[in-house]
């Protein structure tokens, strides 16, 4: 058995390409991006045969279709009820590979329809492909569909654990869906796989073989937020989305006159440079978002999939990867980029804005706004820092007010790095607010500059 890992570290999931040993491959929860897939299928000589999903995903759009145009057949779980031609799945059911089986494993919790897949060679168990019920070190959330199914799937997922993951083999390989950076998880590890023993002995919600109500509580009290696609998406790739094949088409190129029209009209400008390209001159009211591994789930995080979106390029990221990443979540009104970019705006002599980009030393005077993650925020912050998330600046009605909810007068924002920092920054700006600057660096060098750091929330 032979399976090689093809992982988005931006989202944080992983899909597997299993060679099957006759020239043929499983590939196992592929997002829509083609191209990883291609590359590995090519390298090692094979064809996809088989695509394979544990369950209706709510933070990518499924490569599944991708793969059948390529020959491949595909198959999920009976309840995703997709609305286009695949083998439904039920409890028990097996697909033959050639020389190996793959069993379905009802195994609802982090959805309602989910499976995992057992792998055998005859009767000896090989792989466990668990989706995300079983990661390493995590559970995957259970939140993702209503407020009033989030208990009743956590205890489904205590129990498809217990009674149909934990009864395989100790030594068993154990390969998520989910893991570390993905927002669809709770408490996931660093690891990206594991084995039944691995989990059953260090997995922080079953260490100590809880029961049902230690669990769920363990379970739903590592959650964080998420992106609002992950509401939408589930329907998304329910209905399916048409094939685009190895290379979508060209975005159109708008001048400057063209894209002051689109934005009167309602289109978003997202600019994708560095930041300091965008602190030193951007479009008045475009959106900063760098390209980066986690490009796509913060594009979802700021923008709504409804918008008619254009790019500010960066002549050094390719404009296949951003359209891949966005159509990856469900982007598909991509309207055009700047023609010439940021240069071309000024040359036609429009108003070009700035963001200051300052290190810690600038920081005196300016009331520190922290807009990591939670739990970022709770592990280490700056003493009286107004803390909010990046993604909640896109909800509350403070922003688009007269008074920003964390007080008048100058403002450092900041995030662990500058990226995220910068974006909240270009929404502030984009709401009116003035005199915002952005840290380079994170709270740490905060803490460098005498200002202590605190824990908790």
């Amino acid at each position: 058995m032979d399976v090689t890992p093809v992982v988005d570290e931006g989202l944080g999931n992983s899909a597997y390409v299993v060679d099957l040993g006759d020239g043929g491959a499983l590939v196992v929860d592929p997002e829509r991006d083609p191209r990883p897939y291609a590359v590995e299928l090519e390298r090692r000589g094979l064809t996809p045969r088989w695509v394979v999903e544990t369950h209706l995903h709510a933070d990518f759009v499924s490569g599944g279709r991708e793969l059948t145009a390529r020959g491949a057949q595909l198959a999920a779980p009976v309840g995703s009820e997709l609305a286009f031609p695949h083998r439904a799945l039920k409890d028990g059911d097996e697909l033959d590979l050639g020389g190996m089986t793959l069993e379905a494993i009802a195994t609802p919790g982090h959805t309602p329809e989910h499976v995992a897949y057992l792998l055998r060679d005859g009767r000896r168990p090989l792989a466990l492909f668990s989706g995300g019920t079983l990661m390493a070190g995590g559970v995957a959330r259970t939140d993702l569909l209503s407020p009033d199914m989030t208990e009743p799937l956590a205890r489904q997922a205590y129990r498809s654990i217990h009674q149909r993951l934990f009864t395989l083999a100790d030594e068993l390989p154990v390969y998520p869906t989910h893991g570390a950076g993905s927002f669809c998880s709770a408490a996931p590890g660093g690891q990206r796989t594991s084995t039944i023993g691995t989990e059953k002995a260090a997995n922080p919600l079953l260490v100590d073989q809880p029961d049902e109500d230690t669990f769920v509580a363990r379970l739903l009290g590592g959650y964080g937020s998420y992106p609002p696609y992950f509401l939408e998406l589930r329907d998304v790739n329910r209905a399916g989305v048409a094939v685009v094949g190895q290379r979508p088409p060209a975005l159109p190129r708008l001048s400057p006159d063209e894209v002051g029209q689109a934005v009167g009209e309602g289109a978003v400008l997202v600019d994708v440079r560095r930041i300091a390209a965008f602190a030193a001159g951007h479009v008045p009211g475009a959106i900063s978002n760098p390209w980066r591994a986690q490009f796509a789930t913060w594009l979802g995080w700021l923008v709504s999939r409804e918008a008619t979106v254009i790019l500010v390029p960066d002549p050094g990221v390719a404009e296949e990867d951003l359209v891949w990443a966005a159509l990856t979540i469900g982007f598909q009104r991509l309207a055009g980029v700047l023609d010439g970019g940021i240069d071309a705006w000024a040359t036609s002599g429009r108003p070009v804005a700035t963001t200051p980009l300052v290190d810690a030393d600038a920081a005196a005077g300016r009331r520190v706004v922290d807009i990591r993650q939670r739990p970022e925020y709770a592990a280490g912050h700056v003493a009286g820092a107004f803390h909010v998330e990046l993604g909640e600046l896109t909800e509350l009605d403070e922003v688009t007010g007269d008074t920003p909810p964390f007080g008048e007068g100058p403002v450092l924002v900041h995030c662990g790095h500058g990226e995220r920092a910068m974006s909240a920054a270009s929404l502030l700006e984009r709401a009116g607010h003035r005199d915002v600057a952005v840290l380079a660096g994170g709270p740490d060098d905060l803490a460098d500059a005498d200002h202590g750091l605190e824990t908790g929330a």
